[in-house]
């Protein structure tokens, strides 16, 4: 199964979802679609999920697409799964800026994501290599808790133990 989200972010991400009802698969493909219009065809669509359920399907996933942030990455490598991760960008009103972009290609550079900056080349990136090998595993585990401690210790919140 692929699992695809958009976060909750309140710009739709159409561009993404048009590229994914375009993958040939025949494989199960579930989208969390948030405020996007586009629902692929033959995807079973949520606007949302409870975040017990979103973890439940990032799991299950064989692969995982995402757009880029923080939440959604951390939950995928903490799962075992080397997101495909495509940013939202400024120029398609996706965001306000351009930040998903230059974070995510700091994580592929970390090795930690496969980054998608066009979303017609979104086939190339479902090959293998969608899991993270498990020597890598542990080192990412320990980068994902890292990340969410100093994402919460940044609002105040205490973090949350991982699932």
């Amino acid at each position: 199964m692929i699992f695809v989200t958009v976060g909750t972010n309140e710009a739709p991400f159409d561009r993404l979802l048009r590229a994914v009802e375009r993958l040939p698969t025949t494989e199960g493909i579930v989208v969390q679609h948030g405020a996007s219009s586009v629902r692929p065809a033959g995807a079973r669509c949520f606007e949302s999920l409870p975040f017990e359920e979103l973890v439940d399907y990032v799991r299950r996933a064989r692969t995982v697409i995402t757009h880029a942030g923080v939440g959604s990455i951390v939950v995928a490598l903490q799962q075992g799964k080397r997101p495909v991760v495509v940013p939202r960008l400024r120029r398609f009103g996706e965001a306000v800026d351009d930040h998903q972009l230059g974070f995510t290609r700091r994580l592929e550079q970390a090795g930690l994501v496969t980054l998608v900056e066009n979303p017609s080349q979104l086939v190339d990136a479902l090959g293998p290599g969608a899991e993270i090998g498990a020597a890598r595993l542990g080192a990412d585990l320990a980068l994902a808790d890292d990340l969410r401690g100093y994402l919460h210790a940044l609002v105040g919140e205490p973090p949350r133990a991982a699932a």
